[in-house]
């Protein structure tokens, strides 16, 4: 498949540098680090490999990919991999897709503290989702699913929040059999909302009072305790958005409808469509007005800005897993799951056939054969070879 005609590289090489000594008031090294890597990704500064067709022959050498998890190139394999790993742990039932949004009045506060708002996100939608999952008004279960953190809006501005995918029923509360929910309703979304609400304030008083958020610039005045108290009741004055969607079906829809969610950036390149004069045009879908696709025209330096909002913490954990598919308790209780939901015939855990094999993205141009690696190639050697072709592949 050859590349999109323009790419977010693309942009950074024409603008990065101007854009960065522009910026050096707030840019840090990791927005370097990262501008970096996505101009380097698929070029002969990162090495790369000779790969021959095992059917034909055919050889052809390869850059190598940065693997810089905010590189729109960079994604297409992390995401299969995680795609399948994930396909033996999908449960015989239908799944929901439920959306918790961070009000707008939070961005500013969460930009500023990325790590613990991102984390009390996680927590207060996760926690809200299980107690109100296990309350016997509403499902009276414990459910399992995994959390997935957006920080954007088709635009590129900030608009932190987070999707989960739940098996659509849970665990009774003694284990002794599976409870589904009902075929068109999941859980009521304004409780949801309310108690997110509440669960999240909460967790901003605690880490208020224990010194934990930082107040720059324009909010600085938020230190002061009446100020922030003030600025909380605001917060309480209307519901937050949150967003459950009906069943959309079973473990065969869940894998296609995964891979919208996860392994994402802020901007995919295939919606880029013009780079001149100095601006960035791209597409973005209008869901105010019936997802219409539309064109946005933004400064190049102001693409490149709201681009680098989007950068998580080093090392934080975007997605996330709950419930019964928590880590510490997936392998005593996922077992159990299929045993309640297919009694007659209950499969291993990890034993059933993989529906999403991980195909080389590597195809031979001439025969469509896999494209196997035979040398890896250095910088400097291949500073002495043709480059590749434009339909080259990432490592």
């Amino acid at each position: 498949m050859n590349p999109p005609p323009l790419e977010v590289a693309d942009i950074v090489r024409c603008a990065g540098q101007s854009f960065v000594e522009r910026s050096r008031r707030w840019i840090n090294g990791q927005h370097e680090k990262v501008l970096l890597a996505i101009t380097r990704c698929r070029t002969a500064a990162l090495g790369g490999h000779r790969d021959q067709c095992s059917d034909c022959g055919h050889t052809a050498i390869s850059y190598n990919s940065c693997r810089n998890r905010h590189c729109p190139k960079c994604q297409g394999n992390a995401r299969l991999r995680w795609l399948q790993a994930r396909e033996r742990e999908l449960l015989p039932t239908s799944y929901v897709h439920v959306v918790f949004t961070l009000p707008r009045e939070l961005a500013p506060l969460a930009l500023q503290n990325k790590r613990l708002i991102y984390n009390l996100l996680f927590h207060a939608s996760a926690a809200t989702l299980l107690e109100i999952a296990r309350d016997p008004r509403h499902l009276g279960a414990e459910i399992g699913f995994f959390s997935v953190l957006h920080t954007w809006d088709q635009r590129l501005q900030h608009h932190p929040h987070v999707h989960c995918v739940v098996a659509a029923g849970g665990l009774a509360p003694d284990h002794s059999r599976w409870i589904s929910s009902r075929c068109s309703f999941f859980l009521p979304a304004k409780v949801l909302s309310r108690v997110f609400r509440g669960k999240f304030i909460a967790g901003l008083k605690t880490a208020y009072h224990a010194g934990a958020l930082q107040f720059h610039g324009h909010l600085l005045p938020l230190a002061e305790p009446r100020a922030f108290a003030s600025w909380l009741r605001v917060l309480f004055r209307h519901d937050w958005v949150v967003y459950a969607k009906r069943p959309f079906g079973g473990p065969e829809h869940v894998l296609r409808y995964l891979g919208a969610y996860t392994h994402r950036v802020a901007i995919s390149n295939s919606r880029l469509v013009a780079l001149s004069e100095g601006n960035v045009t791209f597409r973005w879908r209008d869901s105010a007005h019936g997802n219409k696709k539309r064109l946005m025209i933004l400064p190049v330096e102001e693409f490149l800005r709201r681009f680098l909002l989007h950068l998580l913490p080093r090392g934080f954990m975007r997605i996330r897993n709950f419930g019964f598919l928590a880590n510490r308790r997936r392998a005593e209780f996922l077992p159990l799951c299929f045993r309640l939901l297919q009694p007659s015939d209950p499969p291993a855990a990890g034993a059933a056939s993989s529906a999403l094999p991980i195909h080389s993205l590597w195809r031979c141009p001439l025969c469509g054969g896999t494209m196997q690696v035979v040398e890896r190639l250095s910088a400097a050697q291949l500073l002495l070879r043709s480059p590749p072709p434009l339909s080259r592949c990432a490592a």
